[in-house]
């Protein structure tokens, strides 16, 4: 914060030699023995001179040199805090690291380390309703399980199918994780953070920790105490001596990896403290690597009127304190309710600082009537869930992010034909924008299969039949239901060939079987 302190404006801060001023012109009015030192002599001035009695109370000229110093510091614009822009934190992608090593079958943590961190993998995905996730899956080798998506439910489906069995390959290297998660957000063309769920960090993974642009937040799953790790045949492990696996989590040992590193590292905790933790750091981290100098900082001189008041305060005669602090009441309460002092507002905002406000207290319909701009029309009309008075709104701006914008509007309304027109547009004015490649991909598959689901469906019949005949089952009743329900019962066990951990199984060793070649 301290490194990114700096004025918006500083050529306002020149005018802070006009509170100077006023302080020296009156220290001098002030000063008697200056005033008549050319018309007594200088023996006699002291005798002569009688100074009266000096006051705590604060002196007028004082008191409007502070005023205007404080006015002056606060029109520069003091800020350490940049805007986040509208969509920013939606797009923060976030790739899951899971060790599927032997020791995460342990069960010194309920019912078992690995089934602990599938748990917390759920509570993140939930903390991040529409962001980017991805999964990868890791022991002696590093693959894919799903790509960056906003499919919560897509995300959690397979990490629920995570197995230590589906490995092809014993051990642990966390530094092929930390490079499959690299290319993955490198594909993105966005930085974000890398969640490593794992009972340990060997230290050759230290250097690969440190490179990178990305965040990398280490949650360690287990206890220091450690337990017997359980084989899926209900038996527990053994080592080659012979005597039983009882892993540790050597928390140590993570925290100086942490602080060698840079990394955040935390063990896992019964209640959600750990995943609040976790959403903060990724929050954090993109906030961080978004920076540019092309952001907007926000300007934080506005909370200097605080001050301010309270030094006007001092100035009004007996009697108006009270009447001035009601009035400055009213103006805070009309801060706080921006939908409801609309005549009091326009007196002290525009209508874009009033969308603005509005908009930061989640009211965005209020926002959108207020604002002029119409990007943040467009953008408040979104988030209230009218897209396409959002898509009217961008309209009205030729820009890449306007295009952008009112493709992601499109996508929501389900016209995919106009929202791959968007993005491309949007693709046309501002190349190699990954975020518009993907969105563009998405409604081109989308527009795709809605195609082929149209040609799939049987054309109506363009004439009556000759001739109208009923099964005999439907006289059954119930008998015909459950014959129904039982066929279809049947023909839907016939179609599925494996589950999700059969496949990835497979797909893992037929990836390691690659690169071993």
């Amino acid at each position: 914060m301290i490194s990114d302190f700096h004025f918006i404006r500083p050529w306002f801060l020149v005018l802070l030699l006009l509170p100077s001023s006023i302080v020296l012109l009156a220290n001098r009015s002030h000063d008697i023995r200056a005033r008549w030192k050319g018309f007594i002599a200088p023996h006699l001035l002291d005798s002569l001179i009688v100074e009266g009695a000096g006051n705590s109370r604060v002196k007028p000229t004082s008191l409007l040199a502070l005023m205007l110093a404080v006015a002056i510091i606060g029109a520069s614009g003091p800020t350490w805090r940049r805007e986040q822009p509208p969509f920013v934190a939606d797009t923060a992608t976030l790739v899951i690291a899971v060790d599927l090593s032997q020791t995460m079958d342990a069960i010194d943590v309920t019912p078992s380390r690995l089934e602990r961190a599938k748990l917390k993998i759920k509570d993140v995905i939930d903390a991040r309703q529409g962001a980017r996730n991805a999964i990868v899956a890791y022991a002696g080798t590093a693959h894919l399980v799903i790509p960056p998506t906003e499919d919560g439910a897509l995300v959690e489906t397979y990490s629920e199918a995570l197995a230590t069995r589906i490995m092809p390959k014993p051990g642990k290297d966390t530094s092929a994780a930390i490079r499959l998660a690299g290319d993955l957000l490198k594909r993105e063309g966005s930085v974000g953070t890398i969640l490593i769920l794992t009972d340990g960090v060997e230290a050759a993974a230290a250097e690969q920790l440190k490179s990178g642009p990305n965040g990398i937040v280490i949650l360690g799953v287990g206890t220091a105490a450690g337990g017997p790790v359980k084989n899926t045949d209900g038996n527990f492990a053994t080592a080659a001596s012979g005597t039983r696996l009882f892993p540790k989590l050597d928390i140590k040992a993570l925290q100086a990896i942490g602080r060698e590193t840079g990394a955040d590292v935390a063990t896992v905790t019964d209640d959600d403290t750990d995943i609040r933790w976790i959403v903060q750091r990724i929050r954090s981290n993109f906030a961080q690597k978004q920076t540019t100098a092309d952001d907007r900082w926000s300007d934080l001189g506005w909370w200097l009127v605080i001050p301010l008041v309270v030094a006007m305060a001092l100035s009004f005669r007996r009697g108006w304190v009270a009447k001035i602090g009601i009035v400055l009441m009213a103006i805070q309460v009309s801060f706080h309710q921006p939908a409801h002092a609309n005549g009091l507002m326009d007196m002290w905002l525009t209508g874009d600082q009033q969308g603005r406000r509005a908009f930061e207290h989640k009211m965005f319909n209020d926002a959108a009537d207020h604002f002029s701009d119409p990007m943040w029309k467009g953008v408040a009309y979104y988030r209230a869930g009218k897209f396409q008075e959002a898509v009217d709104a961008f309209a009205s701006v030729d820009t890449p992010e306007s295009w952008y914008n009112q493709g992601n509007a499109l996508l929501q309304l389900g016209k995919f034909e106009q929202a791959v027109g968007s993005y491309e547009n949007a693709l046309k004015k501002r190349e190699d924008w990954a975020d518009a490649k993907t969105n563009l991909a998405i409604a081109s598959q989308l527009l795709k299969a809605r195609a082929q689901k149209q040609e799939e469906q049987p054309e109506q019949p363009s004439e009556a039949p000759d001739s109208v005949q009923f099964d005999e089952k439907g006289k059954k009743g119930k008998e015909g239901v459950m014959n129904i329900a039982e066929q279809s019962s049947e023909m839907w066990m016939k179609n599925i060939v494996a589950s999700p951990t059969d496949l990835m199984a497979r797909k893992f060793s037929i990836e390691a079987g690659r690169a071993a070649r």
